[in-house]
């Protein structure tokens, strides 16, 4: 961790001692325990803060996937009769005020509002990090505010996610299995088998007439019901199969 300290005012060091940088930042590296050293370029440590830019831009990273994996849950656990209805998220609060019995995805509500505090406080460093003249940088306090902020927000609301939503979440395995069954995306493993085009055909079908896709290969005479469940096997769909 480099120190712009015996820099002075634009990191030419006039008016100090020529061994004050490097002892200073021994010393300090010796208090805090922390390796401290004197930065080599102070004109580039005083002018700009890409360090800081970087760190935030990585905390930002964090709160995209933070973000994806907290609408994942809240979808996937929508319902229970009118949504996804895979998972079962723990009922953190008595529920709607107009709905009884309504489990709200609270912890992924909370989860992506902070992700999205942390994505504004990445812009709010970004312009800090750019707002720097010449050789003087005066915007660190902003900047080291929102990072400070942005871990904060990540670190609590990680633990308060896996607290009080992760660790309680079930699979609904009936939900599992009938989402499975009814899916069309099924249809792709007959496509070696029967060709594109038939295999559309079955799909478009069963789509139209709110069937399975079982269903309409057996009623169109493409497949047997024997020959539909040799080829269409889900947990054989989960990696490459030719070759």
């Amino acid at each position: 961790m480099q120190l712009a300290l015996g820099g002075t005012a634009v990191g030419t060091g006039l008016n100090t001692h020529k061994d004050f940088a490097e002892k200073a930042a021994k010393a300090i590296a010796n208090e805090t325990k922390l390796p401290f050293v004197s930065a080599k370029n102070k004109f580039e440590a005083l002018a700009a803060h890409d360090a800081l830019v970087e760190v935030s831009g990585a905390l930002k990273v964090i709160a995209c996937s933070m973000m994806k994996i907290a609408n994942d849950v809240r979808l996937l656990g929508s319902g229970p009769r009118c949504g996804i209805g895979e998972l079962n998220l723990p009922a953190n609060e008595p529920g709607s005020s107009i709905m009884p019995g309504k489990v709200n995805p609270t912890q992924s509500e909370a989860v992506t509002m902070l992700c999205a505090q942390v994505i504004g406080n990445d812009m709010a460093v970004a312009v800090g990090g750019a707002t720097g003249h010449f050789e003087l940088n005066v915007f660190k306090p902003v900047m080291v505010f929102n990072v400070l902020n942005s871990i904060r927000l990540l670190s609590d609301g990680a633990d308060s996610f896996r607290e009080n939503c992760v660790d309680g979440i079930e699979a609904n395995l009936a939900n599992i299995k009938a989402n499975l069954e009814n899916s069309l995306m099924l249809v792709t493993a007959l496509n070696p088998h029967i060709g594109y085009d038939n295999a559309a055909k079955i799909a478009k079908t069963a789509h139209a007439n709110g069937t399975t896709l079982k269903e309409e290969a057996i009623n169109l005479g493409l497949l047997t019901a024997e020959q539909y469940d040799e080829y269409v096997r889900p947990e054989t769909m989960i990696s490459p199969n030719i070759g």
